[in-house]
């Protein structure tokens, strides 16, 4: 029994590290590029949705936002989800307030997607010190390390939240239908590289601001603009 569960663990990881393979490749400077320009369409969407109020008056509270364009669920034999992202953070001294992005990978072996969902996308607000700390560490796991909470939309959503991250999903048009606890988040070395051109962590890409990219200028405008009348409409949006 126990060579048998270890099995099924072994072949659902490898699921798992080959759909992160697959899905969301950043290898090339144009991939990576491509990673950015996906993200940017997601959260211009989401700034601009008019069920995603909390988001859009909490993002200048948050220390960081984590934009995951693609979540892909894993194949029909085992659970779980994979796909990559990519994280902002608050900065005064930028000079639009934000700076990355900063290139990470996501995996879990089980997560609760929608009855005939097979993608998702999220945006995460990082509310705490804690959770900050955690992006800029090798990897850290979602519900474990550190808190999160379903982001609330539509009617309601001035409720207060308590949580490291603030999570919103959406699948298939539907918000907040994925539960992404136990996700394990990890730095894309590659993505990073790619992008940058040379080797940079997140501490180099997020706290010295040592690594600047042209290529960021775009995602860092719809960033800015949250909570601004036709940001998301701005040219910086999509």
């Amino acid at each position: 029994m126990l060579k048998a569960a270890a099995y099924k663990t072994g072949l659902a990881v490898i699921s798992i590290s080959m759909l992160l393979t697959g899905c969301a490749s950043t290898s090339t400077q144009p991939e990576a590029k491509a990673s950015v320009d996906a993200a940017e369409a997601t959260l211009a969407n989401f700034l601009r949705d008019p069920e995603m109020s909390y988001l859009q008056q909490h993002m200048k509270e948050a220390k960081a936002i984590l934009v995951s364009p693609r979540i892909l669920k894993a194949g029909f034999i085992f659970g779980g989800s994979g796909g990559s992202g990519v994280v902002l953070s608050h900065n005064s001294q930028a000079p639009q307030g934000w700076t990355g992005p900063a290139f990470y990978n996501l995996a879990t072996a089980t997560v609760g997607f929608q009855a005939g969902a097979e993608s998702a996308e999220m945006v995460a607000l990082v509310m705490t010190d804690k959770a900050m700390n955690s992006l800029l560490s090798t990897s850290f796991k979602l519900g474990g390390d550190v808190s999160v909470a379903a982001g609330p939309v539509g009617a309601g959503a001035g409720a207060p939240v308590t949580a490291d991250m603030v999570i919103f999903t959406r699948t298939k048009g539907l918000y907040g239908g994925l539960n992404l606890e136990g996700t394990v988040i990890s730095i894309d070395d590659k993505g990073n590289q790619s992008f940058y051109g040379k080797p940079a962590t997140p501490v180099d890409i997020l706290v010295k601001r040592s690594v600047p990219s042209p290529n960021s200028a775009s995602l860092v405008r719809v960033a800015a603009g949250a909570g601004k009348t036709g940001a998301a409409g701005s040219p910086g949006g999509r």
